[in-house]
């Protein structure tokens, strides 16, 4: 099967380079990297253009910066890919040698899978930014939060990961889905257009559909730079789509995917 890794980004070219790097270092890589941007700089488009140039098959998706627009972002990325799988990772993550192997050995027909994201410090993720090359990340790294999960070992992977029926742990920044499947529940809600739970939202209408979550542990590991948390303090407007879509166990949105394939056909054919 074709695979598309697809990394959201926004105005943070330093951590992009880290994660373009570590998709170069893939034991198996991707047949597509798509760069899904909400609205950043030339400095992004440069950082792109190096990796393209480097031998990287990186394709930049754009679109104007009109505010927080990451469903949109993804959904238009995932339209322009020709790919059967899609591998969805945020552009501040080191991903493991073999964290596109690892989802792609872990794939099964009627599941989604829901990979672990360890966090590194403050301090070392400005020591990663500074050196500004091949990340050397792993289990032994200082400052790293929930350390266990960086271990990669399929043994372990085999013990440890399982099936979930519910929106516990659910992380944007570190999944993989059939693109086939994204479609049939019409992608990310665009309504969404502030942080808020729109990796759940979209989760939640997958598992409506019937499909499984597969929480894989030990394997399809990324590490996750550290950063200003972005969630807002007071109570979320937003929890109020979640919460609609829960309560109707809704498994397609009106406001999702379908807006963007006609787009991406005619520039494809």
């Amino acid at each position: 099967m074709r695979s598309c890794l697809i990394v959201t980004t926004y105005n943070w070219p330093e951590a992009l380079h880290l994660t373009l790097a570590s998709v170069a270092r893939q034991t198996q890589r991707p047949d597509e990297v798509i760069v899904a941007d909400d609205g950043s700089g030339p400095a992004t488009r440069a950082v792109i253009d190096r990796w393209h140039a480097a031998g990287l098959p990186v394709e930049h998706v754009w679109q104007e910066d009109q505010g927080f627009r990451l469903a949109r972002s993804r959904n238009r990325a995932i339209a322009a890919s020709r790919a059967e799988y899609i591998l969805l990772v945020d552009g501040d993550m080191v991903l493991h040698p073999r964290f596109v192997a690892d989802h792609l050995q872990c794939a099964r027909p009627d599941c989604f899978i829901q990979g672990a994201r360890p966090q590194l410090s403050a301090a070392t993720t400005a020591q990663l930014l500074q050196a500004g090359g091949a990340a050397d990340v792993g289990p032994l790294t200082p400052g790293l939060q929930r350390r266990a999960y960086a271990l990669r070992s399929p043994l372990l992977s085999r013990v440890f990961s399982r099936t979930k029926p519910t929106l516990g742990g659910v992380q944007g920044c570190n999944q993989s889905f059939w693109r086939s499947h994204a479609i049939q529940v019409n992608g990310y809600d665009e309504r969404f257009t502030a942080w808020g739970p729109e990796d759940r939202e979209f989760v939640a209408r997958l598992l409506h559909l019937g499909l499984q979550r597969y929480y894989v542990r030990h394997r399809a590991i990324a590490f996750h730079l550290h950063h200003t948390s972005r969630a807002p303090t007071a109570p979320n407007p937003f929890d109020s789509l979640l919460d609609e879509t829960l309560a109707r166990r809704a498994t397609w949105t009106e406001h999702g995917i379908a807006s963007h394939l006609d787009t991406a056909r005619a520039r494809q054919a």
